[in-house]
Parts: C-alpha cells; sequence; structure tokens
C-alpha cells in the first residue's frame, strides 16, 4: 500500500498535467520552430525566462503539441528559427526579426500584451489554440501617425505657465531607425545587449520674455537640434541603461547635454510601464540659456547670474497602451530635480520642473 502511494504521488503531476495543441497557420514549409510559454507577464514583456521551451522540426504539419503543462494561465510565442541558432534574433533596436506569432492570432503592431497572448489550462485540459507567424516590423518597418502633445511645467518666477505644444505625431520602427516624436536614433554598431547609436533631438525653447513681468528684456529663448551619441546596454533582469551626449548643431544656443538613465518595464494587464531614473547634464552655454542672467540684461531686482556646467536628477515613467491593434497610446512624464546652481538663480522660482509627452497615432 505504500508503495502504492509513492507511485500515485510521483504520478500526481502527471495525472494533472494539460495539454496544448498549437495550430500555425501556414507555416513555413522546412527549418525549425520553437514554442515559448510564459507565465509571468514581466518576464513575456522582454520575451526572457520562458518556463517551456520546445523546438520542432517544421515538416509539413500545421499542429503541433505541447505536453505536460501543469494547469495556471499562460501566454505562448511561437517563432520561426530562421538559422536554427536556438535564439530569438533581433534587430539593432532590440526588435524580435524572425518570424513570430502569438496565441489566440494575436498580431500587435507595438509590444506586445501578455493578456492577449494568454489562455488557461486547466486540468488534465487539452487545449487547441491558433497562431500566425509574421515579421514584428513587417517588410519596411511600422509607422504610425497621429497627434502629440508636449507639456513642461515653467521653473520661472511669476509665471505660473509652461511649454504646451501640439505636434504632428511621426513614430516609425525600422531595422536600424527610429522616430519617436521629435526625436530620431540610428542605430550604428551592435546587436543584441550593446548598441551604438545616433541620436537626435529638437530642444523647444524654455520661455519668451512675455511670459513673465520678470522675464522682460531678456529676450525670448531659441528653439535649436541637438544631436550626438548615444550607448544602450541590456543588463539581467530587463533592466536597461542608456547614456549620450547631444551638441546644439544649429549652433542657436551653443554647447550641449548629457544623460544616463536606468530603466526596467512592466506589463501591467493592457498597460507596459517603463519608470527610469537618471541624471542630466547641461553645459555652461545651455545652463546660462536657460537659467542665466547676462550682465547687459541685469536689474536692480534680476542682478546679473552665471552658471557653470549643472546636473539634475530625474525620475519619471513611460506608458505604452495598445488600444486596439492599429490605434496605440504612448505617454511619458518626468519629473526634474534643479541643482542648488540652477535654483540659486534670480529668475528661477522652482526646485522642479514636471514634463511630458503625450501621442495617440495609427500604426499602418
Amino acid at each position: 500500500m505504500a508503495f502504492l502511494i509513492v507511485v500515485l504521488i510521483l504520478l500526481q503531476p502527471t495525472l494533472w498535467a494539460a495539454e496544448l495543441s498549437v495550430q500555425l497557420d501556414k507555416p513555413p514549409s522546412k527549418g525549425f520552430v520553437q514554442f515559448f510559454l510564459f507565465d509571468s507577464a514581466e518576464t513575456f514583456g522582454d520575451f526572457r525566462d520562458p518556463v517551456n521551451i520546445v523546438k520542432q522540426p517544421l515538416d509539413g504539419r500545421e499542429r503541433y503539441r505541447i505536453r505536460d503543462i501543469p494547469p495556471g494561465k499562460y501566454a505562448l510565442l511561437v517563432y520561426f528559427d530562421e538559422n536554427n541558432n536556438d535564439r530569438l534574433d533581433r534587430n539593432f533596436i532590440g526588435i524580435p526579426n524572425e518570424p513570430l506569432g502569438f496565441a489566440n492570432r494575436y498580431q500587435p503592431k507595438g509590444p506586445p500584451s501578455y493578456e492577449r497572448a494568454a489562455f488557461t489550462l486547466k486540468k488534465g485540459e487539452s487545449r487547441t489554440v491558433d497562431v500566425t507567424l509574421n515579421l514584428p516590423l513587417g517588410k519596411r518597418g511600422r509607422l504610425g501617425m497621429g497627434l502629440g502633445i508636449i507639456v513642461q511645467k515653467s521653473p520661472y518666477r511669476d509665471y505660473d505657465g509652461g511649454i504646451y505644444r501640439a505636434i504632428p505625431a511621426i513614430v516609425y520602427t525600422g531595422e536600424r531607425l527610429q522616430i519617436y516624436g521629435p526625436s530620431i536614433q540610428i542605430g550604428l554598431v551592435g546587436s543584441g545587449k550593446l548598441r551604438l547609436a545616433a541620436i537626435g533631438r529638437y530642444r523647444f525653447a524654455a520661455y519668451k520674455e512675455d511670459d513673465s513681468d520678470f522675464l522682460r528684456g531678456m529676450g525670448d529663448r531659441k528653439d535649436t537640434f541637438l544631436a550626438g551619441l548615444a550607448l544602450n546596454v541590456e543588463l539581467p533582469g530587463g533592466l536597461g541603461l542608456s547614456s549620450g551626449y547631444a551638441h546644439d548643431v544649429l549652433d542657436e544656443i551653443g554647447g550641449g547635454e548629457g544623460n544616463i538613465k536606468m530603466s526596467k518595464s512592466f506589463q501591467m494587464g493592457v498597460f507596459r510601464l517603463s519608470p527610469h531614473i537618471g541624471v542630466n547634464w547641461l553645459s555652461s552655454k545651455l545652463a546660462n540659456h536657460d537659467f542665466g542672467v547676462p550682465n547687459r540684461k541685469a536689474t536692480p531686482d534680476r542682478p546679473a547670474y552665471r552658471l557653470d556646467s549643472v546636473y539634475n536628477v530625474e525620475g519619471g515613467a513611460g506608458m505604452f497602451m495598445e488600444i486596439t491593434r492599429d490605434w496605440q497610446f504612448f505617454l511619458n512624464t518626468s519629473v526634474e530635480f534643479f541643482n542648488g546652481d540652477v535654483t540659486d538663480s534670480p529668475i528661477v522660482s522652482e526646485e522642479y520642473i514636471v514634463k511630458g509627452l503625450a501621442v495617440i497615432n495609427y500604426v499602418f
């Protein structure tokens, strides 16, 4: 009797196990296909640490089985391992560039949602899911068009407003090129976990002199375009580290700015959240353009003030929401805390600023 009980205990997981039947729509005729099962939205978001991996040869079949799966909730990723290297290859930006698909024939045009690729397996259940393989970026990349709004609170004395600009939102993701509103990135060298890119960003003017009586006579600040280089590193645990420097290539202001930032993404239902923390550096020319007071602009109530380069700490988060397969919503918000050299400026009355960019677009 004791022997029988031990046998039943050992067999119990198998008796409870479920089976998944995967129906592939028009799979390639030869090669290998890999099946990744995830039980966590966090790991699914980065396609890392699946709880089950099954590799099968393509031999003309459209149906494949994964057996002995413990009951629970899972998301399924299937990809065609074109070069048979047992790895889901990615492009410079980090997006997979091998045909892939998800359960429920889910075909996202952006970061995938765990909930929309998920299903629940019950004890002993045999379930069928349908998967369509395609290239995430298509043949020419993904283009989105829509509307964006830039908001930035003013830190200047006697002014409670800020920067509010509606912009046409062009979002494009390709093999090496990425455009996101006023920013652009072009991959140069590297791939996977270490990448060097050329970057560019439109920099909006900090203020206009008629924003506040205290700023009158200072002159309107200038828009310009910054360009430079950025290094992106993928760290263990889904962490990302980026650093870069961009210079005023139009020489409207002179100088440049740099930053280093740590980020991590989380999946929460249909939302993908990406909190970050970092340090921003402004050269002396940019710092004085935004916060300094030249001798010729000084008044009895606004004494002359000059800054060296400054460091500010920033924290914030990005949010992505797939409204439908074609409509997407992006929101980036952050708070930048000024160091003492900035807050000591006679034209500054705040210790921090809040800024954000919201974009809604249609992806073709």
